[in-house]
């Protein structure tokens, strides 16, 4: 089942002469449970697509469907809601916030719904990533590979429809980024939940179902 399609995708920066196009006419689709990698040299429009499939960034011209939804169709405030049920966010730089502790961090975008937290989900998620010992510990608290492991709790919570990881291990030494990977496909295979990354690692790119080339805004191949 297609869970993700993207129809004529364009982003442009700058007018006249300072014209740049991050993004040419992209389209592709992606299924429900699929485990998606994202290739490309640096400035190739990676990040910039990661960005407007997660509703952080509006493209110029094209669409975006999750679950045969418009998202761009949506008004400011739709969106928002849209995107924290439905799309998980990771970064390379975690995001966390800084005063609250790992409970808090991984809870904080089902607070954001105003819903009440699932104290069984939010138990097994902790257990599986390993954190049991570590829920009232700040970020400042925590190594590398353990906050990420937070942010992935924090993209899970919600059970969102999509994951997208902009370069999840790119901050990471080689035992903690194949430990988080090992996480994502843990994630994806047990919840169903699709998985998109971006990565410029080869060796992670091959684990995924498929491989995405992004070269100069375009799509080399997929």
């Amino acid at each position: 089942m297609e869970i993700l399609r993207v129809e004529n995708l364009s982003k442009i920066y700058g007018k006249g002469e300072t014209v740049v196009k991050a993004l040419n006419d992209i389209s592709f689709s992606v299924k429900k449970g699929e485990f998606v990698a994202i290739i490309g040299p640096s400035g190739s429009g990676k990040s910039t697509m990661l960005h407007i499939l997660g509703g952080v960034d509006k493209p110029t011209n094209g669409k975006v469907y999750i679950n045969n939804t418009d998202i761009y169709s949506l008004n400011n405030n739709d969106l928002a809601i849209f995107r924290r049920r439905n799309i998980g966010l990771i970064y390379q730089f975690y995001n966390l916030i800084p005063i609250l502790n790992v409970e808090e961090n991984i809870s904080l975008p089902v607070l954001l719904d105003g819903k009440k937290i699932d104290e069984q989900k939010l138990k097994e998620i902790v257990k599986s990533l390993g954190l049991e010992n570590r829920i009232k510990h700040l970020p400042n608290q925590l190594s590398g590979g353990q906050q990420q492991r937070v942010a992935i709790g924090r993209s899970l919570i919600n059970e969102p429809a999509i994951i997208l990881a902009d370069e999840p291990t790119g901050n990471l030494d080689t035992k903690n980024s194949k430990e988080i990977l090992e996480l994502l496909k843990f994630s994806n295979k047990k919840y169903e939940q699709t998985l998109i990354m971006i990565t410029h690692d080869s060796n992670i790119a091959k684990e995924a179902d498929r491989i995405i080339k992004i070269e100069d805004g375009k799509i080399a191949n997929a």
